[in-house]
């Protein structure tokens, strides 16, 4: 049943459009699977009055293939970095401009002008970290800081690889491991990723993005990996070591944004301002065990160990993270290319 907001949220909506009309008492969340803590929603429920509907992803391809089809009936998606600057640039998003909520004093100032969202007019940081790799220390006790681990690898992991079904975070590290820009749109330079992806594939076991099922069950002993997904398998595995590799590391963040036209609009900003408090952004990390990117979200963590996890503060030697933005049109035309011929 739809309710209207009550009079104990009236003074937070009055932060973001005076004079605006009441939401009705929706949320409609679509966001990564196994990525939202159902303590945070129960709270935003009770704290507003709200009920929230929440629906999943497996990937920023899928969202934003529904997204662009229309008359998706959700309110709020969480992509990522570079999917956020696609959807700025083709009108699907609302300008909710969080820079003028009141919790935005909490977003940690490397996060504010950010590539995608200079000055965060469309979006606010969810989650952020880095992708890599875990390996099973068990299995092999060799130097797992490098690509070589995927891309040549040794005898004793050969067969015993996951990677992640995910295009870019395949595509990128190729391109780390080859030496090329990202993104590069030189024929030498992708036939030379092209082929050391179909060189190591025979080594790899399977593409999934159910990591931590795949690690932990000993399926396979090492597997391509966000930090965050690493840090949560070793609680379970402590044998488990998530790699820094010398070639360079992919960053990213998951951003909350508004969908253009939102039904619950309000609400949506309600929302976009509720998980800049350090005390929601702290529940986030708590499920998910990545960090996020709000001062003094670490005050409040229940899990004190993601905060200090090797997987989230990288070794001073590692090198410094690499954001990546959007690819060309003619460049992920030719990385769909490798990415079927690659998947047969």
């Amino acid at each position: 049943m739809k309710k209207l907001l009550g009079a104990a949220v009236s003074a937070a909506a009055m932060l973001f459009a005076a004079g605006s009309a009441m939401a009705a008492g929706e949320l409609h969340i679509y966001n990564w699977g196994d990525y939202t803590n159902p303590e945070l929603i129960k709270k935003f429920e009770k704290q507003y009055d709200v009920k929230v509907t929440l629906d999943d992803y497996d990937s920023n391809e899928t969202m934003l293939s529904k997204v662009r089809a229309g008359n998706t009936g959700y309110d709020i998606v969480v992509p990522s970095d570079y999917t956020v600057k696609i959807m700025v640039d083709e009108g699907l998003l609302e300008k909710t401009e969080p820079n003028k909520m009141e919790n935005f004093k909490n977003v940690r100032p490397e996060f504010v002008n950010v590539y995608w969202d200079d000055g965060r007019n469309y979006s606010v940081p969810w989650q952020f970290g880095t992708t890599n790799f875990t390996v099973n220390t068990d299995k092999y006790k060799g130097d797992i800081n490098t690509f070589a681990i995927l891309f040549e690898t040794p005898d004793e992991l050969k067969g015993q690889i996951n990677m992640l079904d995910d295009i870019n975070s395949v595509m990128h590290a190729a391109e780390r491991y080859a030496g090329v820009p990202r993104c590069t749109a030189d024929k030498a330079e992708l036939k030379k990723v092209n082929d050391i992806l179909l060189a190591a594939k025979p080594n790899w076991k399977t593409f999934s993005y159910d990591t931590i099922t795949k690690i932990t069950s000993g399926d396979v002993a090492a597997t391509q990996q966000w930090n965050g997904a690493a840090f949560r398998a070793r609680q379970k595995m402590p044998s488990l070591k998530y790699a820094y590799p010398k070639e360079g590391t992919e960053g990213w963040m998951d951003n909350v944004s508004v969908l253009k036209g939102a039904a619950n609009l309000e609400n949506a900003k309600l929302f976009q301002n509720f998980i800049m408090d350090p005390a929601n952004a702290a529940l986030i990390s708590d499920f998910a065990g990545y960090d996020n990117g709000i001062t003094g979200s670490h005050d409040f963590a229940a899990n004190k160990d993601w905060a200090s996890a090797p997987e989230l503060n990288p070794p001073a030697e590692a090198p410094k993270a690499e954001f990546v933005p959007p690819c060309s049109p003619e460049v992920v035309e030719i990385y769909n290319k490798i990415w079927t011929n690659l998947k047969k």
